[in-house]
């Protein structure tokens, strides 16, 4: 049954898998492309797993999924096989969509071409606005979506998300192609498929926000222990990290270096709703780090380029260098009226800068962007421009350093 014909008068959710397989036949046999959607409890819960997933398509109509209650989706990947997927801002989604087997080969992401497009907006709402003239009200946006059952003004919400999602990427679709851009849209959009989305990060606990300000290895384990305790704590809970005990707390302590569980406790720094009631846990993660032998490093090995302001002292030729690229750069993305940034990674810009292929032709420069993962459009665009700026780069006289006063 379509979400908005329940004869209760409330939204329709899909809970059990008989139903599901019946909405599967109707989505598959509907026309055209399929908007999907998926609301998180990010904030709210440990997983990022979908907890409601919304479907429409011209011809079935649309359908809102209980994920937890139905288990795999399959069947509804299969229906729609290579057929497009209509997604805004992909990245936030496909990691949770394939998570329970919905894996598309082809999508059409709204908040991607709003971009590639200019406009100076990229939200659901703002999109939908500038091209359909409708307007989305955005407050349900941040709620915890694990909640049951749902409240009927969070369904509504929901459904509005994908019943104008196929007429956004139509009409986007057309200023693409007016535009010249409908193959810079397809290669990058290919690109979000490519990408890998949950990449496993070594050390996690070192992107403790704050963390530069711990001093010492000691220091370091400390927070090391508290941020790994949190972590199970919040998976066996299921519940967000943050909501547990938040970066701050686990920094001041770390910084503080209380000597007694009684310490700790008067920490006035040490704060969330888990911090004095499971106050035992967290006591033994700091004893860990005050006496473990496995002391971290305060550095680790890292291909991470110095940051810009220092370049002009630690390499001033790839100072220059990088200045004049970041001006033709400029220059292509307002002919192109597309971001500075979609049109390059500045990442991969510096990384020429800092170290160009020799020797340094428009050729060379492509091959380099490519290996970092540029799109063929995106050095067609800027190779030959960056090329150019390197050579005037090199051909413009040093700058004198500034005399005493």
């Amino acid at each position: 049954m379509p979400a908005e014909h329940d004869g209760s008068g409330r939204h329709h959710v899909i809970v059990d898998r008989t139903e599901y397989l019946e909405a599967v036949e109707r989505i598959g046999a509907g026309a055209g492309p399929t908007a999907i959607d998926a609301e998180r409890a990010s904030g709210y819960r440990y997983s990022q797993r979908a907890y409601l997933i919304q479907v429409y398509r011209r011809g079935s109509g649309a359908f809102l999924f209980d994920p937890p209650a139905v288990g795999d989706f399959t069947e509804l990947g299969d229906a729609i096989g290579a057929g497009e997927w209509v997604i805004h801002a992909a990245t936030q989604d496909l990691t949770c969509l394939r998570e329970v087997g919905i894996e598309p080969v082809r999508i059409f992401d709204t908040e991607l071409a709003a971009r590639l497009l200019g406009m100076p907006r990229v939200g659901l709402g703002s999109v939908v606005e500038e091209t359909l003239g409708i307007h989305l009200a955005k407050e349900h946006s941040a709620v915890d979506w694990s909640t049951r059952p749902l409240p009927e003004a969070w369904l509504e919400y929901a459904l509005l998300d994908v019943e104008h999602l196929v007429d956004v990427r139509d009409a986007l679709a057309a200023q693409l192609e007016a535009q010249g851009k409908t193959e810079i849209a397809e290669q990058e959009f290919a690109s979000v498929l490519a990408r890998d989305l949950a990449p496993v990060r070594t050390e996690p606990w070192r992107r403790l926000s704050g963390l530069h300000t711990v001093r010492g290895p000691r220091g370091l384990a400390v927070a090391r222990e508290l941020w790994l305790e949190r972590d199970d704590y919040a998976r066996e809970s299921d519940t967000a990290p943050g909501r547990l005990m938040p970066d701050a707390a686990i920094v001041a302590v770390a910084r503080a270096m209380p000597n007694s569980k009684r310490a700790l406790a008067g920490l006035k720094e040490f704060t969330g709703r888990a911090s004095r009631t499971q106050l035992d846990r967290w006591w033994a993660a700091v004893e860990r780090g005050m006496t473990t032998e496995d002391l971290p490093p305060v550095r680790i090995p890292s291909d991470a380029l110095p940051p810009p302001r220092a370049w002009a002292e630690r390499n001033p030729e790839a100072d220059r260098r990088l200045k004049a690229a970041r001006l033709a750069i400029a220059v292509v993305a307002e002919e192109l009226a597309i971001p500075v940034e979609n049109l390059l990674t500045p990442d991969y810009l510096r990384r020429v800068a800092w170290s160009p292929p020799s020797p340094t032709t428009a050729g060379t420069i492509a091959a380099a962007l490519a290996a970092l993962g540029a799109r063929p459009w995106q050095t067609d665009a800027t190779a030959q421009r960056i090329a150019d700026s390197f050579v005037e780069a090199a051909q413009a006289p040093e700058e004198a350093p500034e005399a005493d006063s």
